[in-house]
């Protein structure tokens, strides 16, 4: 994090120890501890949220692409326009088309003859 080597962290430790005091450099140092925790884990909650967020925003970049694909709309549109014309030709159609079922169905029966003659 920092790129600090080995004799930069002993010249570290020397100039503490001669300006805190051996008496109370295990407090320091322990103090010291304490805060480079608290740091180190806000540090790893700002990188988590900024993943999240990072995360979110691709998402949000990937549906607004599918969504605006002008292929899909045209499918789309040609699909609605396809099926409100049949629904318009089958509601025209309708009883036509219950007429010829019904006259085929007559033929049938007179075609068929009873189960119980046989």
């Amino acid at each position: 994090m920092f790129d600090i080597g080995f004799f930069e962290v002993i010249f570290i430790m020397i100039i503490t120890l001669l300006v805190v005091g051996p008496e109370r450099l295990p407090k320091v140092a322990r103090t010291a501890g304490l805060w480079m925790g608290k740091i180190r884990g806000f540090v790893t909650s700002v990188k988590a949220d900024i993943d999240k967020e990072l995360a979110t925003e691709e998402l949000k970049r990937a549906l607004a692409k599918q969504a605006s694909v002008p292929e899909l709309e045209e499918i789309v549109e040609k699909t609605r326009s396809s099926l409100s014309q049949d629904n318009a030709q089958g509601t025209d159609q309708t009883p036509e088309a219950g007429k010829k079922v019904s006259d085929s169905a007559k033929s049938v029966t007179h075609e068929v003859p009873d189960a119980k003659e046989t």
